[in-house]
Order: structure tokens, then C-alpha cells, then sequence
């Protein structure tokens, strides 16, 4: 069963709406104790870097989180969610995030380095770029458009973390991971065909690592 994080700032209903056309269970929840029943979480996400980062301190999920990620469990950010992974943010003034993966989120310029502006924020379809495509959460998925609505971006220099990537001006990390740490700047959920794919690569994810920890339990108790 997959635990969707509420701390009063995701888009929830669409993407438990998503998890209920792939046929996964799911719940609701803010409460630590509760998401401990998960097998994996997902992180979703709209608005302030610092206030969310805020709200996940004020309701003790920050360090829940921590210690769900030290334990070796499945967690996926979706665009905020998935920026809060990283080391820290300028939004608003600089703000410490979950640093669990390498990085630092920043505003895009809008403006290029000829001089032309554009638009920020970066709202809309923008094609995937794969850059390791046998990645299990991009198992069988295409490399086609997804849905973006973004003003901040994820900068690093580690390129192990980039699964896919996509461009609007410059880089954007599209698709991040490391070990049981995944995300993804765009929306999943109103991505279409593709998006579908990734959730229910996350949700194949989360029953694989049940099935490595419950055969692991077996070999250990024999």
C-alpha cells in the first residue's frame, strides 16, 4: 500500500485519483504513525519551498521522513516534493531541504544568454530526455512530453542522481534518483500515458522492495 503525504500543501486528489485508475491502494495521511503502515510514500507538492519545509517540521514528518529514507523505503517526490529532496532552495530566501540527494534549487532566469526573455514559470508540455533509461522507474515508459508547472529548478553536479532530463533554456532535472529516492518535476498524475507509466513504476517499485525485505525476513528466520 502506498502512503500519500499530507502536509497541507500537495495536490492530493490528483494523485490519488491516478493511483485509483492504476487499481493500488492508497491513504491519506499526516500522521506519522500512521504512514509507517505504507510500504512506500509518496511526497507531492505545490507552492513555497520554505513553507512547505515548515509544515513538514511543524507536523514531524521531516524526521519521519528521514528515518523512512535511512531504513531503505521507497519515497517519491512529485515537483515541489521532489525539489525538497535536495540540500536547499533560494525561494524566499535560502532554506535547508531534506539533503537527500545533492543539489540546490534556484529560480530560472528568464532570460537567456543572448538576452531574450521567456516565460517564467515553465508551464506546460516539454519532452523527456532519458539519460538512463534502464532505470526501473522508467521501465517501458516513453520518452515522450509531460506536464510541467514550475518557476524553480534543480541545479547539480552529480549526474548520477539525473534519470531523464528535459529543456526549457537550459537543463531541468525531469526525473531524479538514488537508491530508495525518487521524483519528478513534472505531474506524473496529469501526464498522460507516460506519467501512468512512472506511478505505476513507483507502485512496481514499492512491491519489489516488500518482496526483497518479506524474503529476507524468511532466509533470517530459518
Amino acid at each position: 500500500m502506498i502512503g500519500i503525504i499530507d502536509y497541507g500543501m500537495g495536490n492530493l486528489h490528483s494523485v490519488s485519483k491516478a493511483l485509483e485508475r492504476l487499481d493500488y491502494e492508497y491513504f491519506i495521511s499526516e500522521d506519522p504513525s500512521e504512514l509507517q503502515k505504507a510500504k512506500g510514500l509518496i511526497l507531492p507538492g505545490v507552492g513555497s519551498f520554505k513553507d512547505a519545509m515548515v509544515a513538514l517540521e511543524r507536523d514531524g514528518l521531516k524526521d519521519f521522513i528521514l528515518e523512512w529514507v535511512e531504513a531503505g523505503k521507497p519515497l517519491f517526490g512529485i515537483c515541489l516534493g521532489m525539489q525538497l529532496l535536495f540540500e536547499e532552495s533560494e525561494e524566499n530566501g535560502l532554506t535547508k531541504g531534506l539533503n537527500l540527494l545533492p543539489g540546490k534549487v534556484v529560480r530560472f532566469p528568464g532570460v537567456t544568454k543572448s538576452g531574450e526573455s521567456y516565460k517564467v514559470p515553465h508551464m506546460g508540455w516539454n519532452r523527456l530526455k532519458f539519460l538512463q533509461p534502464e532505470h526501473e522507474l522508467l521501465t517501458e515508459v516513453e520518452q515522450g512530453h509531460v506536464y510541467f508547472v514550475h518557476s524553480y529548478v534543480v541545479q547539480t553536479d552529480d549526474r548520477d542522481v539525473l534519470l531523464a532530463v528535459s529543456e526549457y533554456d537550459l537543463e531541468v532535472p525531469a526525473v531524479v534518483g538514488r537508491g530508495n529516492v525518487l521524483g519528478a518535476q513534472f505531474h506524473p498524475e496529469k501526464s498522460s500515458a507516460i506519467g501512468m507509466a512512472i506511478l505505476r513504476n513507483f507502485a512496481t517499485v514499492v512491491e519489489g522492495r516488500t518482496k526483497s525485505d518479506e524474503q529476507f525476513h524468511n532466509i533470517s528466520s530459518n
